[in-house]
């Protein structure tokens, strides 16, 4: 069982950046990035492979938005620059115990971290 805790989250003012990281307590494989705003479902944002070589984002973040991943260190980041109100949620971590390749959906991850809050102010 791989632990996932999310660090970063906070308060910022529109068009300002965050940073989130993720660190897993094993190794992990395909990783990836959602979110969930109150009253909402939760919703991919980014995904990377397992060598990091291949990424997809949501369209909604594309170009505002990197993942990155540390193997060394078992880590997972998120930078996000341009923030938007509609950036405000719950951003949580997800890691796949073998798949190596670009995971999008919610049910095909096996671990998830405990989340981590991201609110901007408009």
């Amino acid at each position: 069982q791989v632990q996932l805790v999310e660090s970063g989250g906070g308060l910022v003012q529109a068009g300002g950046s965050l940073r989130l990281s993720c660190a897993a307590s094993g190794r992990t494989f395909a990783m990836g990035w959602f979110r969930q705003a109150p009253g909402k479902e939760r919703e991919f944002v980014a995904a990377i492979s397992w060598s990091g070589s291949s990424t997809d984002y949501a369209d909604s973040v594309k170009g505002r938005f990197t993942i990155s991943r540390d193997n060394s260190k078992n880590t997972l980041s998120l930078q996000m620059n341009s923030l938007k109100a509609d950036d405000t949620a719950l951003y949580y971590c997800a890691a796949h115990r073998i798949a190596a390749e670009i995971l999008v959906r919610v049910s095909e991850y096996d671990y998830w971290g405990q989340g981590t809050k991201v609110t901007v102010s408009s």
